[in-house]
Order: C-alpha cells, then structure tokens, then sequence
C-alpha cells in the first residue's frame, strides 16, 4: 500500500477498496496515546476500539471515506474513558480539516447540492460547512469603512441593500434587505462610522431616515444617477403612449426610437442625428418630450445649486399639459427630495459605479438559480482575486546621527569591508499595512463572466 495515497502523515493506510462511485480506506493513527486528555496523566489503559469513518477530499473522480480504528482508554488516575483523538479532523464534524476548508471554498463558486453529491454527505452539511467558512471570513476579513459611502439596491432573488465605496469603486456588504432596521442595524456597528463625510443614495425615504439615526454627520446626497433615470423614464412614458396612437406603417418609421432618443444628444451619431431630426420634425410630442428630457439632463452642468434650482424652475415652466402627466413624478421627486438633490452641486458625489453594478446584478441574475442569497452575497464579497488593496508604507523617517565615536568605528570598518555591508536601512517604527476597500465591482463581472467564480 503507498505510504503517500492519502498524503496525511499522521495515518498509516491500511488496506484500500473501491466501487464504481467511492474509495473505501483503512487507516490507523500512527502515533499512540501516552496522556490522558482530561488529566494529563500519563500511560491510560487501552479500553476498546471503534471504528470511525472521516470523510475526505474526493480523489480521480470518486468519493473518499477514511475508516479509522479508534482506540479508546481509561485513565488510571481520574478513571475518566475517552477516545484517541484524530488528528486533521474537523472538531464538529467527521470530515479532515483539508475537505472542510475545501467545501467552504468551492460553496462560493458552486451549489450546495453539487458539492454534496462530489462528497457524499448532506446538502445541510455543505451548508453549515459554508456559513462556518463564511463566519471565519468576516472574522478576518476587514473592508475599510468609506469616506463617501454608496447605498443602492441589486436585486438578488429580491431587492438588497448593498453598501458601496465610492472612492474605489468597491462591494463593502450586502444586506438581506434594505429596510430601515436593517440600514441602521449595519450602520450603528460600523467600525469607523464617524469618519463617513458624504453617503449617495437613491430616494428611497429609509435609507435616510437610517443615515440621519446613525450617521449624523454624514451629508447625504441624491445619486444623479437616479434623478436623470427618472427623466429617461418620463420620457419612455411619452414616447410609449404616442405610439400607441399611431399606424402600423408610422411604427415602422419609428424603428429603433427607443435606443436612440434615450441617447444623449452629445453622443448621437451622424446617422441617429438624422433620424432624430425627422422623428422630432414629424411627430412634435415626441420632440417635446426629448427636449425635456435633454434641458433637464443639462440642470447637472450647472456651477452653483443656485444656477442649478433656476434652470430647474425654468424647465418646469417648459413643461406643457401635454406631456406633464409623464414627468410628474420627477417634478414630484425633485420637490420633496431638493435640499439633498441639490446637494449634488456642493459635493459632486455620485455613484460612479451604477453601471457596473447593473452588469453585475445582470450576470447574478443569471448564474442565480440553485444559489441561496448567503453564498451569492459570499460570492460577491469574498471571491479570492477581486479585492481592491492598497498597501500604506510608513512615514519616512530620518535616521538617527550616530556619536562621534561610534561614526569613526564605521567609518574604519568600511575601509576593511564591502560595501554591501552597511545597506541594511534603519527600521521605522511602524510597519506597512494594507487597506481592503472591498470587493471591486469591476473585477467581480470579469470573473464571473468568463467563469473563474
């Protein structure tokens, strides 16, 4: 029998079955037991043996079960009997602590169920395997708390709360929800917290009410992300319900309008420059609704908030009955949510990784199905190979001035030795150390989508 089949040296195989599906392995404990492990006294008595059978990491295809003849003792001075314990074992489970780690590993990038057919347990012992994992992780895993702090949605199976750095453009957590208790739950125990200046948010009234609770020094500031997709969608309205009211063959004209009028003017090519011109000359609603959309986008090149509230005012002067229906909620949503859109123009913080993270919920949505939310949120956060680092060095420090003495001793060794022999440099006092931001957004859509996750 190889002495290396298992490559654990604390056990000698034995003997070696196999099935078509499985390896069947008979291995002992090489080293004997000399104390006991409630007493420490020395050389307990055997009292019985039992076997014992310890899953291991699948090998060419199959199962491996590890049936190991435990001796069991009885101490000769407290009488207390225990078993000889095994060594590269899961303490709470029959399973080597190598096939444990690599469960909880291959749960982030595959189902539950998959990893319990390769191994030949339980789907709930991939599970409880995996929140372990996970808890260890976050145990010693730390994203630094942002600056300028992102709250968003993705919807994974449901909508999430999902807490970004903006700065970086990094995953820093996903929440189950993003209710108000939730947020405020998170940002409470955040380590850190008073060092957060602004937080982007959509207008969703929870998430503010949980930053005026538990961050209130933080300026909150509507993403213009989501106001400008509000005037996008007003627009969609007009546009819809207008062609509803034409033919078939003035449909057909219309071919493609969608992708076209949601297109800044600024980025229209020379043919949908055309095509624009005589959708809007032909069909003056729809021009209408395509100006609003395209006077309101340029609110967001004003200098001030003062320049920016009167190009407001003069653009909701601009809206007709006609189309005002489909842009009601945006003067709505600008009314109630002003000082904080208009925040905006103070401190220009936006979510500059909102498409990102649309590709990201698109290509989560996808390979979602067989996933529960606990091993997607870890497949988000804890995927190996996307985290955003960044190494601090100390601060430089000026080397101490050696004595007189001391100076001239160097100096007469130097004429003796090479030079090579005084390069060590003088040690800072504090050591490097390295930032986490979290997870980058970027990075995590490369991987998943050519299947490294």
């Amino acid at each position: 029998m190889p002495a290396n089949l298992l490559n654990l040296p604390a056990y000698t195989v034995v003997a070696l079955e196999k099935s078509e599906y499985d390896y069947h392995i008979d291995a002992e404990v090489k080293r004997a037991v000399t104390h006991c492990i409630h007493c420490q006294a020395e050389n307990p008595q055997g009292f019985g043996r039992r076997e014992q059978v310890v899953k291991d990491l699948p090998m060419h295809g199959k199962r491996v079960g590890i049936y190991v003849t435990t001796r069991r003792y009885r101490c000769r001075a407290c009488t207390k009997t225990f078993y000889e314990p095994l060594p590269d074992t899961d303490e709470k489970r029959a399973m080597t602590t190598r096939l444990v780690a690599w469960m909880g590993k291959q749960a982030i990038k595959r189902t539950f169920a998959s990893i319990a057919d390769e191994v030949g347990c339980t789907e709930f012992t991939v599970r409880a395997v995996f929140s372990d994992y996970v808890n260890e992780l976050e145990r010693t895993i730390r994203f630094e708390t942002p600056k300028w702090m992102g709250i968003d949605e993705i919807h994974l199976i449901k909508p999430r709360g999902v807490i970004t750095n903006i700065q970086n453009n990094a995953v820093v957590e996903l929440l189950a929800n993003r209710n108000k208790e939730t947020i405020i739950k998170y940002l409470s125990g955040l380590q850190g917290k008073e060092s957060i200046q602004y937080v982007a948010m959509d207008m969703w009234q929870p998430y503010k009410d949980a930053v005026e609770v538990s961050l209130p020094q933080a300026r909150i500031v509507i993403d213009k992300f989501h106001v400008v997709k509000m005037a996008n969608e007003a627009m969609e309205r007009v546009r819809k319900s207008y062609r509803e009211s034409l033919t078939p063959n003035q449909r057909r004209g219309l071919m493609h309008d969608r992708f076209v009028m949601l297109k800044r003017e600024s980025e229209l090519n020379d043919r949908e420059v055309l095509l624009l011109s005589g959708w809007l000359k032909n069909y003056p609603e729809l021009g209408l609704a395509y100006r609003l959309k395209e006077d309101f986008v340029k609110i967001y090149d004003a200098k001030t908030k003062e320049e920016a509230l009167r190009r407001f005012v003069a653009w909701e002067i601009a809206v007709t009955a006609d189309v005002r229906d489909a842009f009601q909620d945006l003067i709505r949503a600008w009314r109630n949510w002003q000082p904080y859109i208009l925040a905006y123009f103070d401190h220009p913080v936006t979510n500059a990784y909102t498409e990102s993270l649309n590709n990201l919920v698109r290509v989560m949505n996808r390979i979602g199905r067989g996933y529960c939310f606990e091993a997607l949120r870890a497949k988000i956060l804890f995927s190996e190979g996307a985290f955003k680092k960044q190494t601090i060095k100390p601060k430089f420090e000026r080397r101490r001035e050696p004595q007189v003495a001391t100076r001239n001793f160097e100096m007469a060794l130097m004429r003796e030795m090479p030079a090579y022999a005084f390069t060590a440099a003088h040690q800072p006092n504090e050591p490097a150390r390295e930032i986490n931001f979290g997870a980058d957004i970027s990075t995590l859509v490369r991987l998943i989508e050519s299947g490294e996750l």
